[in-house]
């Protein structure tokens, strides 16, 4: 079996269900056909997820163009420190880039603005904190973008769409120092159990990726079980993070239902109800 070969259609879902955060435009299926083979297995709905200024363009246009897609717009936490100091190594494994400063930021804040006004646009994000990735000199630059999405979200009444990698004390630190938006959605969920009541407490949906399934995920398995049902969505964060038994191979969101049969299983409850529950947790969290 190839590493890159596409995992086989899953068994349909009976209830439909959403994605709450994908990247088509990363996907080697053209837009209609990554959205057919969902229909398919009865993910009706994808939130796509743009990264920087041209994908969060594309996003947007892209929702505008298919009703079962809804965007979210943003620089993700590893974009604002490129813009600001620059990658003349490629270490984001991108293009070399040149640094932008502070002036650079702003221009390219201004135009997530701008697109976070649009109606298709449902949400701001993903944004955040990721310490995995980016350095202490990074840190200043990732913060000050993360405070200017916030504000962004609350101004247009949009959900805020949160990344969160190894930063999960800040991330709520500073959310608590802002005032998160009425609707906050902690895509790809990577924080405990006790985390996850911290959350729960404070109203933030949850969403839950194919690393649920990962065996050594035993935190994030019991995080999901203690999670408000009325907070838990799901995601597949495709092409990445691959449910088992998949794992290593290409994501889309036609992979769902695996993730979603999982997540069932840890929550001791049937995959109907858990779909129902979910896409109108989906459906809440980014006001479609």
């Amino acid at each position: 079996m190839s590493r890159t070969e596409a995992p086989p259609l899953p068994e349909p879902l009976r209830v439909p269900v959403a994605d709450s955060h994908t990247h088509l435009d990363m996907q080697d299926a053209t837009v209609e056909e990554g959205l057919a083979r969902a229909a398919a297995v009865n993910v009706t709905t994808v939130v796509q997820v743009g990264c920087d200024v041209k994908g969060s363009r594309w996003a947007a246009e892209t929702a505008a163009a298919h009703p079962s897609v809804h965007a979210a717009v943003a620089l993700h936490p590893n974009e604002a420190p490129r813009i600001v100091h620059g990658d003349p190594d490629g270490w984001s494994r991108q293009e070399a880039r040149q640094p932008g400063g502070r002036a650079a930021l702003d221009e390219a804040l201004a135009e997530i603005d701008a697109l976070a006004a649009l109606d298709h646009v449902r949400g701001v994000g993903e944004s955040g904190l990721d310490h995995f990735r980016t350095g202490p000199e990074g840190i200043a630059a990732q913060e000050e973008s993360f405070r200017a999405h916030i504000e962004i979200a609350k101004r247009h009444g949009k959900a805020l769409v949160i990344h969160d990698r190894e930063a999960h004390a800040d991330v709520l630190r500073i959310l608590a120092e802002e005032g998160a938006p009425e609707r906050t959605v902690f895509h790809c969920y990577s924080g405990d159990a006790e985390m996850a009541r911290v959350c729960a407490a404070a109203g933030y949906f949850m969403s839950f990726a194919g690393n649920v399934t990962f065996k050594n995920a035993q935190p994030l398995r019991d995080a999901l079980a203690v999670a408000p049902a009325e907070l838990v969505l799901v995601e597949t964060d495709a092409p990445f993070l691959t449910p088992s038994p998949y794992r290593g191979r290409p994501n889309a969101p036609y992979l769902i239902p695996v993730t979603l049969r999982a997540m069932a299983e840890v929550r001791g409850t049937d995959e109907d109800t858990l779909a129902a529950t979910v896409y109108d947790n989906t459906a809440r969290a980014f006001d479609f």
